[in-house]
């Protein structure tokens, strides 16, 4: 039976298996949380994509030996010439979750860097509020990347990146091993930072009442315009039923008028979100030019009709004409309800910027206070993360997540092919699941492209994992690891992954446990672990009537 068939079968099983609904929700991976039995129950709450979508997205990658780039063992073969989409599918259709691939059929793994972190802080909320998250609003990069890790800043004269490369055994499955990939882009400080125009486009309708939405809304665009350089500039647009501009274009000294604006601000009326993207687009373009870093920043619980005229398809073109102009895109989400998840982020996406979301006020000082250089000053766009799995070292490997970002393979030299953003002192980080076979030198190269901000092509950097470089035991690997590989079994698990190693909520604990080391975030983390299970808990007793 070839592997081709195999895993047509394997999905066509899961597809079955999902659609049985009903009370047990996570199923197998309740009694995997819990280090139970998994064989009494059948998974059935995450939707895949159909064997097609998977095989059409597995497609864009070769099955063939080749070497695209002429600098290994080179076979004649085709690789599509087109990206993936990297729009997430909606709410009732997830993306098709990462497969397991053979190396000798595709050694390699190609992607756009994500540095969002709504979907953790969704969780957050979730969990908090006593609700499970859904599982297509679980996008594990955007977990892992929630926290921060020790990874070295790149050298004098090395480029815009450093990327630290990390492997060591799972404590999951005894023939697995775990790679970390992370990306440390540089640092600017704020005095070297470009002068900065900010639009923020406020949702000011009548669902944005409430302390978790317009007040905080309110606290954190004070938090962003008190990090700003004093001429740096802010304008302040909103839409409801209809759409107004509050405040013009105004040097970011002026506090108090830019008080006063923000604080004038109150909610009702309708939702129209289209409308309101011209507008503040508008107002965006005006200061727009390679000099100048020119963003609009929406501030929305997502509830939307999108407008006069408006549709999905429509505001995505427009947006992509304002990248052109040099104007980004940041979306902020606040409140629960009626948010627009998978919305949110494609806009983001779109618009070549972040999106976050904010549950808290201490949630907004981390957004728009300690992390505002990154997302103001962009120091790579387009950048592409390629990892060439060394054929006699390594026999097969699955990216945890990324799954909307990837990129065809041999497009990643293609500098037309949109991509990420990176910011100043912006940490990505990746895991890879492993299979080695003991043999060869070189387990992984690794390839960043990126360009310079406002440049048509892209340079190229060149890190390599060796095979004496792999930690012997997990004891042995970093703190860093061994939380990033909790938090993302955790993400993993909860979008519904058909694991067949040893993953259960004990593990998953203890591991993170050990590598907190009084960090507030992780301590954080481990919190959310227990209610989680107090959430799973009777989901798990019903399953078992």
């Amino acid at each position: 039976m070839s592997k081709r068939f195999t895993r047509i079968l394997t999905t066509l099983f899961v597809t079955l298996a999902l659609l049985g609904g009903g009370v047990t929700l996570y199923g197998d991976n309740i009694r995997k949380l819990f280090g139970a039995s998994a064989s009494s129950l059948a998974v059935d709450y995450r939707a895949v994509a159909s064997d097609s979508e998977r095989l059409q997205r597995k497609s864009m990658k070769s099955f063939g030996k080749n070497d695209a780039y002429g600098d290994g063992d080179s076979d004649t073969g085709q690789r599509a010439n087109t990206p993936v989409a990297h729009a997430p599918a909606p709410i009732s259709a997830p993306q098709a979750i990462n497969p397991r691939t053979e190396v000798r059929e595709d050694a390699f793994s190609t992607f756009a860097v994500d540095v969002d972190t709504a979907s953790y802080t969704q969780f957050r909320r979730s969990v908090t509020e006593h609700q499970l998250p859904h599982p297509s609003n679980v996008r594990v990069e955007e977990w892992v990347n929630y926290f921060r890790y020790a990874v070295p800043a790149p050298r004098p004269g090395q480029g815009p990146f450093h990327v630290a490369l990390e492997a060591a055994p799972s404590p999951f499955a005894a023939r697995q091993h775990l790679l970390k990939v992370s990306l440390q882009g540089r640092h600017v400080a704020k005095a070297e930072r470009k002068p900065t125009h900010l639009v923020f486009l406020v949702d000011t309708s009548g669902s944005m009442q409430g302390p978790d939405r317009l007040a905080l809304v309110q606290k954190s665009v004070k938090l962003a315009v008190e990090g700003l350089n004093p001429n740096d500039t802010v304008a302040i647009t909103t839409y409801a039923g209809g759409v107004s501009t509050v405040l013009e274009p105004t040097p970011a000294k002026e506090r108090k008028r830019i008080n006063a604006a923000i604080d004038s601000l109150s909610a009702g009326g309708g939702t129209a979100m289209g409308d309101g993207l011209e507008l503040a687009y508008r107002q965006a373009v005006r200061m727009a030019g390679s000099e100048r870093v020119s963003r609009v920043i929406v501030l929305t619980d997502g509830d939307t009709n999108l407008g006069r005229n408006q549709t999905v398809a429509t505001m995505l073109g427009s947006i992509r004409q304002y990248v052109k102009e040099g104007v980004t895109l940041s979306t902020i989400g606040f409140g629960m309800g009626n948010y627009r998840d998978e919305l949110m982020e494609r806009l983001a996406n779109q618009g070549n910027g972040n999106c976050y979301y904010i549950d808290s006020e201490r949630e907004a000082q981390r957004v728009f206070r300690d992390q505002l250089g990154g997302t103001l000053e962009v120091i790579a766009q387009d950048v592409k993360i390629q990892v060439e799995f060394d054929r006699a070292a390594v026999r097969a490997y699955r990216l945890l997540g990324y799954e909307n970002r990837a990129i065809a393979d041999a497009d990643f030299r293609k500098d037309d092919v949109d991509a990420g953003e990176v910011g100043a002192s912006h940490t990505v980080t990746a895991l890879y699941e492993l299979d080695l076979t003991g043999e060869g030198d070189t387990v992984a190269t690794v390839r960043v492209r990126a360009k310079k901000p406002g440049d048509s092509e892209a340079a190229e950097q060149r890190f390599v994992l060796n095979r004496d470089e792999v930690k012997e035991s997990l004891d042995r690997a970093s703190d860093d690891l061994r939380f990033a590989v909790a938090v993302a079994s955790t993400a993993d698990l909860l979008r519904g992954t058909l694991t067949t190693d040893e993953r259960n909520f004990s593990r998953i604990h203890s591991l993170a446990a050990d590598a907190t080391h009084g960090q507030e975030d992780r301590e954080e983390f481990l919190t959310l672990l227990g209610k989680l299970r107090q959430l799973l808990a009777p989901r798990l007793a019903s399953s078992s009537r």
